[in-house]
């Protein structure tokens, strides 16, 4: 199946993500279906929350395909993406060449059969080129360097890696892949200029309540509302620490509906607050304003 055929507009892949509970705006599912058409890597760009790796998995899960994930973190090398050997079973193969009585003892045929495609440990993206067609996420790729966005660029230019003792591994269909960056640092423009690009927003009040109501049906609309309204008075704080995503508003409603609760007063507001911000000092600012922020 080749991915770029499966969508016939942008509409058409807009509806099928909705039906995933991802609810795309139209200028995200455009971006996303232009990427698919031209084969090209769709390069995400936001606040964390905004839901970037959830495009990743909505696209997996509507197009059917394996989602292979690279997740980013400083001092990634290219052994982690792309393979590795499994040294524990060389030395047990070793060893049974040794207790097996005229077994071959020459030292460069025994070297030659280490590197066996049986010992071969398969990274995210050999596997997604191996194995595809697959959906490649690339998780947070600003938190690598600068020799590792190389890396990548290079992969995403030709699709094919190789490993010296087994030769070179060519996509016979290229991965689908989607990189994601929170913009902790910039991105070489080498790397951008090779990806479509979308900066993706927290979604307004109406699309967040329409996220709530795909992904969180047990919840009233009436409390539903409540809560997204006040989480958008949370973002609206420049000096928070880290504004709530998406996946806080639904832990919150969700939160909010296992209690009980019909209406969002402020001392339970108060109390479920570390569903929504994580840090100590967003805890405390938010609680200072509740009554202010839920009209009390």
């Amino acid at each position: 199946m080749d991915p770029r055929t499966t969508f016939g507009s942008a509409s058409d892949l807009g509806r099928a993500l909705s039906g995933t509970g991802y609810l795309a705006d139209d200028a995200l599912a455009t971006v996303t279906w232009l990427s698919l058409r031209l084969g090209r890597p769709l390069l995400m760009e936001g606040e964390p929350g905004t839901g970037k790796t959830a495009l990743a998995e909505a696209l997996a899960e509507t197009m059917e395909l394996p989602l292979i994930r690279l997740q980013c973190y400083e001092g990634i090398d290219a052994t982690q993406a792309l393979y590795d050997w499994d040294f524990p079973r060389q030395i047990l193969h070793v060893r049974a060449l040794e207790a097996v009585e005229g077994a071959a003892t020459d030292a460069r045929e025994v070297e030659d059969g280490l590197f066996d495609e049986r010992f071969l440990l398969a990274r995210p993206v050999l596997r997604a080129l191996r194995d595809g067609p697959a959906v490649l996420l690339v998780d947070e790729v600003d938190r690598a360097d600068d020799e590792f966005e190389a890396f990548l660029l290079e992969v995403l230019s030709t699709w094919q890696v190789t490993i010296p003792e087994l030769g070179t591994v060519s996509a016979a269909v290229p991965p689908v892949v989607v990189l994601t960056s929170n913009r902790t640092r910039e991105l070489h423009d080498a790397l951008k200029r090779r990806c479509l690009y979308h900066w993706l927003e927290h979604p307004d009040i109406q699309r967040e309540l329409a996220i709530v109501a795909r992904r969180a049906p047990e919840v009233s609309a009436a409390l539903a509302d409540q809560v997204v309204r006040a989480v958008h008075g949370i973002r609206g704080d420049r000096e928070l620490l880290k504004p709530p995503g998406v996946a806080e508003t639904l832990d919150w409603a969700r939160a909010l509906h296992e209690l009980g609760t019909r209406d969002l007063d402020t001392e339970t507001a108060a109390a479920t607050v570390g569903v929504v911000v994580k840090y100590r000092e967003d805890v405390e600012r938010v609680r200072g304003v509740l009554d202010t922020m839920l009209g009390r």
